[in-house]
């Protein structure tokens, strides 16, 4: 049984023209809901439903998409709620460095001294690079850029981060 990723959640329909409004759980939503790509759409109760992508613009901090063959609000409305997902095989080969969000949430984090400093339990997205969050024991969160200079290993296997913290980082 192949796995599957989320990349979003239809949250309502858009327009008349069969247009559904989507929150991104992707990190990559210009690949993912690009014309002519293969998306999964499941729906309660329902086998997945295969469809093509025709159209995708951003409105509001929504994706919007339309897919082929679904060319008016009532043909969509029944996917409100729905999750779109992609097989694991679609997931893509990732350059080297690059990694799934999913992949890096969870790992635990500790200095090149070995000093575990807490989990990552978020990533933000700041645009220059990604911040990690780190959720520590007893103390507030630390903020971790990531970037060669401060994340020295990942070791996604063993849920391993290896950091070496700039001077004031963890203050």
């Amino acid at each position: 049984m192949s796995k599957w990723f989320n990349v979003g959640k239809i949250v309502n329909t858009h327009g008349i023209r069969g247009e559904v409004r989507v929150i991104s759980t992707t990190d990559f939503p210009e690949e993912r809901y690009a014309k002519g790509n293969t998306l999964f759409i499941f729906s309660q109760n329902e086998d997945p439903i295969e469809v093509k992508v025709t159209g995708h613009r951003v409105h509001k901090n929504f994706d919007l998409l339309l897919f082929e063959g679904y060319t008016n609000v009532n043909h969509v409305e029944r996917f409100k709620g729905a999750m779109i997902k992609i097989p694991e095989d679609q997931q893509g080969e990732l350059d080297e460095g690059e990694f799934y969000y999913h992949e890096i949430i969870g790992c635990t984090v500790e200095t090149v001294e070995g000093e575990k400093l807490g989990k990552v339990k978020e990533i933000l997205s700041t645009g220059a690079n990604d911040v990690w969050v780190i959720q520590r024991h007893g103390q507030k969160d630390a903020l971790i850029p990531y970037i060669e200079e401060v994340v020295k290993e990942i070791n996604t296997e063993n849920k391993l981060i290896i950091i070496q913290p700039m001077e004031g980082l963890l203050s």
